[in-house]
């Protein structure tokens, strides 16, 4: 006897299979993820605290996160080739400190913005060079790194030291409205500027290509004729070049460079860019993934600022679940694909 054969699916039932591809996908699957626990945990904290969901909350996250959607953006291009770097929290501290000294012996804005962005991408390319030519682990050159920049920075004063400058405080003064009481600082406007030539970077440019396809199968790309080794080794320019960044953007938030400055923001950091999306081991990402794990955890960490009786230390508790959750689908995601 013959079996009749399944019906084939109805409009309706391709929209939901073709939704559930998407969400199960290794590639837009976490993003989505992503996306909609932002919006869980914003619901959460406007059910709990009134004004909550408002724009000056929302615009707030920006303004207080824009350092670190820079750092996310340097990182995210690391963690696509399958690397990472451990380097970047101290060396923002070590901008700050450039930027304080240099500006307290009465050098020009105009001259130490440029040097630090020069100064920390010399540094990102001593980290590529070891990583591709010496053929060391990311993960020690990074760390070797780390130690290099925080060092300098007690080299440089175990003080904290304040910023007068006028171009700076003029910076970290100015307002840009947007209406109802609402406003942003010239530091968001940098740091979406630059996510937005981060994704145009990864998505329209051989230098992407070049990144995802080394995520993938570095084997592969050079079999393509791809240029991988220049690329592990920029991905690492860039990813200095951002941690510089963050430090100037750092300090127009503090107006002053202290040693101990970002201690930890390098795991922030890498948080942010897993819970966004980008698989560790490379391959599957997105600098956009990568912006809303930085609102994840800023969002977060307001909900406990408007607690008030909760100790700081519980956003970290929080980022640590929310990292092993991330992780786990991660692996779910990618076994399914295989």
């Amino acid at each position: 006897m013959s079996v009749a054969p399944f019906p084939p699916a109805t409009g309706a039932g391709r929209v939901l299979g073709g939704i559930r591809d998407v969400f199960t996908s290794p590639k837009y699957g976490p993003v989505l993820v992503t996306f909609l626990l932002l919006i869980v945990v914003f619901a959460v904290g406007g059910s709990r605290y009134r004004g909550f969901v408002s724009g000056p909350v929302i615009l707030n996250l920006f303004v207080d996160n824009a350092y670190l959607i820079v750092l996310a953006v340097g990182m995210t291009f690391v963690i696509l080739t399958g690397g990472i770097d451990l380097s970047v929290g101290a060396v923002v501290a070590m901008s700050t400190m450039i930027a304080a000294s240099l500006l307290q012996a009465g050098w020009s804005a105009g001259v130490v913005i440029p040097l630090i962005l020069v100064v920390t991408s010399v540094l990102g390319l001593l980290v590529g060079l070891m990583v591709q030519v010496f053929k060391i682990q990311s993960f020690i050159a990074t760390l070797a790194a780390m130690f290099l920049a925080r060092g300098l920075c007690y080299v440089i004063s175990k003080d904290s030291i304040s910023i007068t400058d006028p171009f700076f405080v003029a910076l970290a003064q100015t307002k840009i409205p947007l209406g109802d009481r609402m406003s942003i600082t010239p530091s968001v406007v940098i740091a979406i500027a630059l996510v937005l030539v981060a994704m145009v970077v990864l998505h329209y440019t051989r230098l992407g290509r070049t990144v995802y396809a080394i995520g993938g199968s570095e084997q592969s790309g050079m079999l393509m004729g791809l240029p991988v080794a220049r690329t592990n080794v920029l991905v690492y320019v860039i990813s200095g070049f951002c941690s510089g960044l963050a430090g100037v953007l750092f300090t127009f938030y503090t107006l002053s460079g202290y040693s101990l400055t970002a201690v930890g923001t390098e795991l922030d950091a890498i948080a942010a860019v897993v819970i966004g999306g980008t698989l560790l081991t490379g391959g599957y990402g997105f600098v956009l993934g990568s912006v809303l794990g930085v609102l994840v955890l800023g969002t977060i960490q307001t909900i406990i600022t408007f607690e008030g009786t909760l100790s700081s230390w519980w956003t970290r508790i929080f980022i640590g679940v929310l990292l092993l959750v991330f992780i786990i689908l991660q692996k779910i995601l990618t076994a399914r694909r295989r």
